[in-house]
């Protein structure tokens, strides 16, 4: 590493138009407690890393922290094997686990109509 200079990868958000387009039932549940960091967008992988403090802000709201807390174990087993595939630089194998991120948030999107 450099003196003074550092390499960082960073995992930013991209939806076709924007989050509550992409995922109108997840960004309206969690609009309920955090209505300003949903406008500004967070990546799906910035979510499932404030999971545990969303669920614990979401007990007002006992059906979609019902529908988290199922896809939980899951979504935070993926999200350690993207920080460790990044922490190695395998950036082939961070894309596609966070290709299976993707796929839990669709689903929750579908078990939340």
């Amino acid at each position: 590493m450099s003196k003074h200079m550092q390499l960082t990868v960073q995992v930013r958000p991209y939806y076709k138009k924007d989050m509550k387009a992409d995922y109108p039932k997840i960004a309206q549940g969690l609009s309920y407690i955090h209505e300003a960091w949903v406008e500004e967008g967070p990546s799906l992988f910035d979510i499932v890393g404030k999971l545990d403090k969303l669920l614990y802000e979401l007990e007002g709201n006992p059906p979609f922290r019902k529908i988290l807390l199922k896809h939980t174990d899951g979504l935070h087993k993926l999200y350690t094997e993207v920080e460790a595939y990044i922490g190695d630089w395998d950036l082939a194998k961070a894309d596609k686990t966070l290709y299976q991120i993707e796929d839990i948030f669709d689903q929750i999107e579908w078990e939340l109509r």
